[in-house]
């Protein structure tokens, strides 16, 4: 279609031009990507294979092709979900199912910071596609295909399990998802061979990302207390990461419950917003841990809404989508209290290059535990040379980096430890051996260099 034709192009074109560094999550992924396995620290292994494949392809590790495939997966994404509402609406609700998709915020964020969402996105949405196909034909092949892209788009990220309680709850509801016991079986059999490289690397890795996911969910660790006000703030969120007209057109199609093509999306959207919602109430929600909703949801708020709201809709949400690539253009522009807007964004490749240059100069390995600035040392610091290490863990690893790098226990010599405030080893506060000139994300963060044996770091630990 020309129009996610044409918001894919004009992405891409702004991001030739984005003047922000990768952001901590994004260089974690590019890293995982140079050490090709079947799972990590806290995510499986999609965007990784992703990214590694991208950038080989393109012979450069540079922002601009780290994050390219958002875009791209984003627009393909659109393009399916105006397939799914072509089968069960028209071709009108087809047009306006991709239009609205291609101009989400949430599509917008995606298409400028790669993420396991964006990853997730085509595989979940063609597998919505193949389970409606599989309800109408009884085929085999289109369980199969269902099957192996929810496989892949749990390979991508977790949140790909809500495709289980959706379809089920869908079939009670309507009868165009009931694919049939035999396919259910089929689609279940290609959906496990795809995650079992996965699940046995979990299961050979004492659960690593299992563990993580259950640090993520804080009250099954630690007890759960209600919080009202994580709930409405998740809540509210969620108007800005669907836009707020798509949002209540969203809500109305739940009410729709006269319409059976109406139920069925709705109980496919409904699994992620609920539990979500249930886990923000429970202990805290990141925004963007609902937007598996938003597949089937896309379509549902396209058939719901009419006429001029249409445009609305898309007015809005495309003023948004239009603002976030121009904002990363623009960068350090423009600023609020003499502070980027976009300063999460800024200042990690800065960094990284003064301190690769400090521990050239003195000859020695960094050592940080700040997630952050691993993640950026590791990808501006490829190829200088230069050895980087994280705290050795305590009980078990608290990131990828203390789990594939901690500090060697026989390691005895000199070390540029990064922090924001002075180590104590043994004879008072150290003194910095450089102050580091940071801005953006890391301006008045107090981090400096210091050179210390490897055993006051290792005290510390």
């Amino acid at each position: 279609m020309i129009v996610v034709a044409a918001a894919t192009a004009l992405r891409l074109v702004f991001l030739a031009f984005n003047k922000t560094d990768l952001f901590v999550d994004e260089a974690q992924y590019w890293l995982w990507g140079q050490h090709l396995d079947f799972g990590y620290y806290s995510k499986p292994p999609l965007i990784g294979w992703l990214l590694r494949a991208v950038t080989d392809l393109a012979g450069s590790d540079a922002p601009f092709w780290v994050r390219m495939p958002g875009a791209i997966l984003h627009g393909i994404t659109a393009l399916v979900l105006g397939a799914l509402g072509a089968r069960i609406a028209s071709r009108r609700v087809a047009i306006w199912s991709a239009a609205i998709y291609v101009t989400l915020p949430f599509v917008a964020l995606g298409s400028v910071l790669i993420s396991t969402d964006t990853v997730m996105a085509p595989f979940y949405a063609l597998s919505l596609l193949f389970l409606h196909r599989a309800g109408g034909s009884r085929h085999w092949s289109d369980a199969l295909a269902a099957g192996l892209t929810a496989g892949l788009a749990f390979m991508a990220k977790y949140a790909a399990i809500y495709l289980i309680p959706g379809l089920a709850l869908a079939a009670l509801v309507a009868p165009a998802w009931r694919i049939g016991w035999r396919n259910t079986g089929i689609a279940a059999l290609a959906f496990g061979l795809v995650i079992a490289p996965n699940v046995v690397w979990n299961l050979t890795h004492g659960l690593t990302t299992v563990s993580h996911t259950m640090d993520n969910v804080g009250w099954v660790r630690e007890g759960a207390e209600l919080n009202f006000s994580s709930m409405l703030e998740f809540v509210a969120s969620q108007f800005a990461v669907f836009g707020p007209v798509t949002m209540v057109a969203l809500l109305i199609g739940y009410a729709s419950w006269g319409d059976p093509a109406k139920r069925g999306l709705a109980m496919l959207s409904v699994p992620p917003l609920v539990a979500v919602t249930l886990e923000a109430l429970l202990d805290r929600a990141y925004a963007n841990w609902a937007v598996a909703a938003y597949f089937a949801g896309t379509v549902l708020a396209a058939m719901v809404l009419r006429d001029i709201w249409r445009w609305i809709a898309i007015l809005i949400n495309g003023l948004i989508a239009l603002s976030i690539p121009l904002l990363t253009v623009l960068a350090p522009y423009p600023q609020k209290d003499g502070a980027p807007l976009l300063k999460r964004w800024l200042g990690q490749a800065d960094l990284s290059r003064q301190i690769l240059t400090l521990a050239k100069e003195a000859d020695v390995p960094v050592y940080a535990s700040n997630r952050a600035i691993l993640a950026d040392l590791f990808y501006t610091g490829q190829g200088a040379g230069v050895t980087v290490y994280a705290p050795r863990p305590v009980v078990r690893a608290d990131s990828y980096y203390e789990q594939m790098w901690p500090l060697p226990q026989d390691y005895n010599g000199r070390l540029l430890l990064i922090a924001n405030s002075p180590p104590d080893c043994g004879s008072g506060p150290v003194s910095p051996a450089a102050q580091l000139d940071a801005t953006g994300t890391w301006a008045d963060k107090g981090y400096a260099a210091y050179l210390v044996e490897a055993r006051c770091v290792r005290s510390e630990n």
